[in-house]
């Protein structure tokens, strides 16, 4: 451990458009801001090919472009952005303490967390190629289905997220084939009675993704298991959608901070704050529902907001 703490008005903890933003709004008020930004420099975003639904980019952008303009523009206004991540905290008093990397010890006026969440994916080898190549592999269809217009599509799951995004890709592609792994749904009755009612959505109970096929870089089928019959197909597709669960970056608060069932840190409604003073959330480490760049990046210029407030409220 370092003997040297660092005293901080404003700490970030996290990247991503709900970091940088939040970020932005610090500086701007004068709240000398550092943002350490975590183990994945601009969050999920970095691994998204094409960004086209965030207003102002009428051509389009790339994600990691996107994070990087964002990033500049909260340097611009004087935002201390840092390499590194938060190991450790303690909220149990007035001033809250994080360590960075298990050796920079800080002591913060207010934090705002913004360190996200991490999709689920199944772990095949072929699955992870295509994702990080871009070409076929998403766990957003509201962010990506836009680009299979028209196109057939797999997607695996079976919760209320997953008959979501379902029906969701339903309207926009040709054909989407939904891969069960269980016997059976886990998604609400309504939910699973929407999916089975809507014609071009095919449903495969009990079956398991064995692999994506493609080109190097372009996917043009799914292969899987029917895991009654031993029986393996294969589907043709040109996207694949993993609509298995997200899971909150939200471990290291657990000891201070409210958590949902599932790690999603519970805030006041309307607000970015937390159960403890001066310890805000913003972006997807909050938000199970939303999960889009846009939203997250208002709630950073809540959280924002609400630390500038916190603050002046202690003048």
């Amino acid at each position: 451990m370092s003997n040297t703490i660092e005293k901080i008005k404003c700490l970030i903890i996290g990247s991503g458009p709900a970091g940088y933003t939040a970020a932005i709004y610090a500086a701007r008020a004068n709240m000398n801001p550092v943002l350490y930004q975590g183990m994945q420099q601009g969050g999920q975003l970095t691994t998204t090919n094409e960004v086209e639904n965030f207003p102002g980019y009428v051509e389009g952008v790339t994600g990691p472009e996107m994070m990087i303009q964002l990033q500049e523009q909260a340097k611009r206004f004087g935002a201390d952005i840092r390499d590194g991540w938060a190991t450790k905290v303690d909220f149990s008093g007035d001033i809250h303490k994080v360590w960075i990397n298990d050796s920079i010890e800080l002591h913060c006026e207010t934090v705002i967390i913004s360190t996200g969440a991490s999709a689920k994916y199944l772990g095949l080898p072929s699955e992870q190629h295509y994702l990080n190549m871009g070409g076929g592999v998403s766990a957003c269809a509201v962010c990506d289905g836009f680009f299979y217009r028209n196109q057939e599509v797999v997607i695996v799951g079976a919760g209320d997220s997953a008959c979501e995004e379902a029906h969701y890709l339903s309207k926009l592609c040709k054909k989407v084939t939904m891969l069960v792994r269980s016997e059976k749904f886990r998604a609400s009755k309504i939910m699973e009675e929407r999916v089975r009612k809507t014609e071009n959505i095919e449903i495969l109970m009990n079956h398991d993704t064995v692999e994506v096929l493609g080109d190097s870089n372009v996917v043009h089928a799914i292969k899987a298991l029917n895991k009654s019959t031993g029986e393996v197909i294969e589907i043709p597709a040109t996207g694949f959608f993993v609509a298995i669960g997200h899971k909150p970056n939200t471990d290291i608060f657990k000891d201070y901070i409210t958590l949902d069932e599932t790690g999603y840190i519970i805030n006041t409604p309307g607000t970015s704050r937390t159960n403890v003073d001066g310890v805000f959330v913003a972006g997807d480490a909050a938000d199970h529902v939303y999960r889009q760049a846009i939203t997250a990046a208002g709630t950073g210029c809540m959280a924002a907001l609400d630390a500038e407030r916190y603050l002046a409220s202690k003048d």
